[in-house]
């Protein structure tokens, strides 16, 4: 059954797209690998979490341990966009974390850890067009741990809600267009905290004419009497 089973502590096809070296020579360098490349993070996860779990790997008794963790960040914003590395003292240790912390939850998302050639500086910051992780440009789902719908799929929605409102606008310009009115309608503040508008030259007019009409009617009545 040995041969069924797939070891937990092999590598994956994971590699990393701008080594110039063939895979033959990834593969010699991975097995003595102290650094591993986490995928799959939530944008909130934090560095404190990520040293929490892959601490529980680490062998600080025989001289291992963590020694640094780097977040992966939108090379634009500065912020996390799901991914960091992990790097060991030794290479037992990120055999270890591949085999007991990848496939596990981290902020209800399951995470994956690769063995990496080594961190060097520029790996920090996503690919993606948008300054995110590429997985993240075209990505057409919602996730909510990943920064909502994908970058590409928000670019077309802002693109989309300002062709409506530049077709609105010309619209108000344009023949037939409904007018905005409601400008001389001032609305005031009440005692009772009610909004109403305020009264206008005209609406002086009509109370007096209506106060002399009522006046009229009242004589009337009175010489009838």
């Amino acid at each position: 059954m040995a041969h069924v089973i797939q070891p937990l502590d092999q590598p994956s096809n994971y590699k990393d797209s701008q080594t110039r070296m063939d895979r033959k020579r990834q593969n010699e360098m991975l097995v003595n690998s102290t650094t591993l490349y986490i995928g799959n993070l939530s944008f909130f996860t934090t560095e404190e979490q990520i040293y929490e779990l892959f601490s529980k790997c680490a062998n600080a008794a025989d001289g291992g341990g963590i020694k640094r963790i780097i977040m992966g960040l939108d090379r634009n914003t500065r912020t996390p966009c799901g991914f960091c590395f992990v790097e060991y003292y030794t290479h037992a240790e990120a055999l270890a974390s591949m085999r007991y912390v990848s496939g596990t939850k981290l902020d209800e998302r399951i995470i994956r850890c690769d063995l990496d050639l080594g961190y060097r500086e520029g790996r920090q910051f996503g690919r993606g067009k948008s300054g995110g992780q590429v997985r993240d440009e075209h990505r057409q789902d919602y996730d909510p741990g990943r920064g909502g719908w994908g970058a590409q799929a928000q670019r077309l929605e802002v693109e989309r809600r300002r062709a409506v409102e530049e077709r609105y606008s010309d619209a108000q310009d344009g023949p037939g267009a409904v007018a905005g009115g409601g400008e001389e309608w001032k609305e005031i503040e009440t005692s009772e905290g009610k909004l109403k508008r305020g009264r206008s030259p005209e609406d002086e007019g009509d109370n007096d004419r209506m106060g002399r009409r009522t006046r009229i009617e009242e004589v009337t009545e009175a010489d009838r009497m």
